[in-house]
């Protein structure tokens, strides 16, 4: 397996959590690391598996570090990669656009070609709406540490195994 890019920042608390969790379960060797707040579209192509951790911000935003990103990851041809999205949200304060950031950016990666893989259920959430979510399911990992943190390893080891075997 080619190396995957885990591309998160490195100065998110809960972000980088999870991204060191995922790194730990799939694999030390395979993995690099790449702070979100530094990448461009070059370094962005050279994976063609990547797993990007994307929290959402305020009432439904990406951060603004993914924010500053888009003009130029609109401008690449993702064809051919298969990127994985995880990211975080509060369902009980924010039940109206929950992890809606995972949406948005999968929105933005399909457009380009892309292919997103890790998509999750919704079941064990309790929400009212989120753009995350595409035929009943989550377009990524969502995790709420402010609610269900108990329930975040459990979530990203069975996520992780099921998108090791699509980056084959």
């Amino acid at each position: 397996m080619n190396k995957v890019a885990l591309i998160y920042s490195y100065n998110t608390q809960k972000t980088s959590q999870a991204a060191k969790e995922i790194k730990e379960i799939f694999g030390q060797a395979e993995i690099d690391e790449i702070n979100a707040e530094e990448i461009n579209g070059k370094r962005f192509l050279e994976y063609s598996n990547l797993i990007i951790g994307v929290p959402t911000w305020f009432d439904g935003e990406l951060p603004n570090y993914w924010d500053e990103f888009v003009p130029e990851l609109e401008t690449l041809d993702l064809k051919g990669k298969k990127i994985a999205i995880f990211g975080n949200g509060d369902q009980r304060d924010y039940p109206e656009n929950f992890v809606d950031a995972i949406g948005l950016m999968a929105e933005i990666l399909e457009s380009r070609g892309a292919s997103i893989i890790g998509k999750t259920s919704v079941e064990g959430y309790k929400f009212e709406k989120s753009r995350a979510v595409h035929n009943g399911e989550f377009s990524g990992l969502a995790l709420d540490f402010e609610n269900q943190s108990e329930l975040n390893t459990k979530r990203i080891k069975n996520w992780v195994s099921s998108i090791r075997k699509l980056f084959q």
